[in-house]
This record gives C-alpha cells, structure tokens and sequence, in this order.
C-alpha cells in the first residue's frame, strides 16, 4: 500500500460514496439500512482520491460488524482492503472482542477474508434471495447463502 495514504471518518453525506458501496452492496435499500446508524472510513490519497470505504456496525455483545467494504477495482490487489481491516482492528479493539463480516459464499471473497485472518462462523440460509430484489452472481457463482466469517480483536 502507497505511504501517502490515509483513513479518515466520515460522518455525514455518505451516499456521496454511494459508487464504492454498490461495489459491495448492490441494491441501494440494502445499503440504506446500516449507512446512517454505521461508522464509515475512507481510505485517500493526498489529494483526497478515495480508493476504499468501510462501514461497521456495533451488533451488540462486543461484536463489531463490517457491513460494507470495497476498494476500487484499479486498486485491486494492493493492500487496501486489508489495511481498512487493520484500521478498524486497532481502532475498535478496546471496545470490542469480535470483528465479523457477511458475505455470499463467494470464491472471491472468502478467501480474501480467510487471508485477513477470518474464519467462518455461521451461515444465514437464504439471505440473498430472501433480501435482495435481483438474483447476485459473482464469480459466476449465484450468491444465496449469508456467510458469517469472524475473528478476535
């Protein structure tokens, strides 16, 4: 990841990140559940080129849950999301136990939260279409099933 980098909260109009949420979320009413009640962070450049974002909810319990994260997809590959996780861990870990995240059991997703130190917790059956107006593939993989991974902070 480039040093000349930030994280920084952001605290209102976050729909002005709306572009980088459907990247992980792509059904808006689905977003406008957790964004006003979340915590988001971006992560800039200098000059203020956001290339990640990252909202997380208190769930109660000493659980904090990642609800949305993306990176924009120039930037693939190159640390961003796993930084925006290393910044929530240290920001949260005095008051929180357990950092968790929901995700379609997707094989590009999984393993990048398996190799951020994640593991699977629980699933929720159905979550996808169930919520979700459309049928979501990803990877060419129809995403039905809520997979919870966690890890101890």
């Amino acid at each position: 990841m480039n040093t000349k980098t930030k994280i920084r909260e952001v605290t209102e109009n976050k729909k002005a990140f709306l572009d980088l949420l459907l990247l992980a979320d792509e059904q808006e009413d689905m977003i406008d559940r957790y964004l006003e009640h979340g915590r988001m962070f971006v992560l800039e450049d200098e000059s203020g080129k956001v290339f990640g974002e990252c909202v997380v909810t208190d769930e109660g319990d000493g659980v904090l849950e990642i609800k949305n994260i993306a990176t924009s997809p120039e930037v693939h590959g190159k640390g961003y999301g796993k930084a925006l996780i290393q910044y929530v861990e240290n920001a949260f870990s005095c008051k929180f136990s357990v950092l968790q995240v929901g995700t379609g059991d997707s094989p590009l997703t999984v393993p990048f939260y398996e190799k951020c130190g994640f593991t699977r917790h629980h699933v929720e059956k159905d979550f996808f279409t169930k919520n979700y107006d459309h049928l979501i593939f990803e990877a060419g993989v129809q995403l039905v099933d809520m997979v919870y991974l966690r890890k101890t902070i």
